[in-house]
């Protein structure tokens, strides 16, 4: 049972060519849970990392400084697909994983997060374009804001992101606490041309879409994967 006086970690895991908002989304909501609750981005080292926008973040603590998160959560973008082989935070995500309260990621954060065979006939949600390589690595994918199964809970594409960080308050401090969290963000989405048309996005959408990102890195996965070849071989990419 933890002590009302033990610090109940929020680990944020940082990675080279993470997105951003992946991360500084649940980042900003989950910073503003109080005691005993506390974020943290940790990473590999503190050394700053380039970020997908070509902005550099600097971790705030590595691996080694929080060894048992209650929470942990792993940001996509285009370094996602290294991120499949990067032995560090592989190891951190194992390791960490048994013990933690919930698990959880943003976007193609959840394919490093398969990659390590956590997500195995899980029903997970990812970046609608990458639901492909979400299945071959043995989850179940559903187009969903979020989705929660047991411990973990995945997002969809990015701004999901901030919906699942705001169920994820909820879960740990209550409804009023998230609801609260939200008024001051004022976070109240209305795009100006509507929600999504599911119904017109298509082979056109999908091949645009992995053009760039994710998807130009996964046509650069026999480098990126050399070190797993048992990831390249179920994603199909082997030469």
């Amino acid at each position: 049972m933890v002590s009302e006086n033990t610090t109940r970690w929020i680990a944020l895991l940082a990675y080279p060519e993470l997105t951003l908002l992946d991360l500084v989304g649940p980042l900003q909501i989950l910073r503003g849970l109080g005691a005993p609750f506390r974020t943290a981005v940790v990473g590999e080292n503190l050394k700053p990392i380039l970020t997908d926008t070509s902005v550099c973040i600097t971790p705030q603590m590595t691996f080694a400084d929080i060894q048992d998160p209650d929470v942990i959560i792993i940001p996509g973008g285009p370094g996602s697909v290294a991120a499949m082989a990067n032995h560090a935070l592989q190891t951190y995500l194992k390791a960490t994983a048994e013990s933690a309260t919930v698990v959880a990621s943003v976007c193609t954060g959840a394919l490093p997060l398969a990659a390590t065979g956590l997500l195995e006939g899980r029903r997970v949600s990812v970046h609608w374009a990458y639901a492909r390589e979400l299945e071959l690595l043995g989850a179940r994918y559903e187009r969903a804001r979020f989705t929660e199964d047991g411990k973990f809970i995945t997002s969809a594409g990015v701004s999901a992101g901030i919906d699942m960080a705001l169920h994820l308050a909820a879960k740990l401090a209550g409804q009023e606490i998230s609801q609260r969290i939200q008024l001051g963000l004022e976070y109240d989405p209305q795009p100006p041309f509507g929600g999504i048309d599911w119904t017109q996005v298509g082979e056109k959408e999908l091949t645009r879409q992995r053009r760039g990102g994710t998807g130009a890195r996964l046509t650069q996965a026999q480098e990126l994967l050399a070190e797993r070849p048992d990831l390249l071989q179920r994603l199909r990419l082997g030469r």
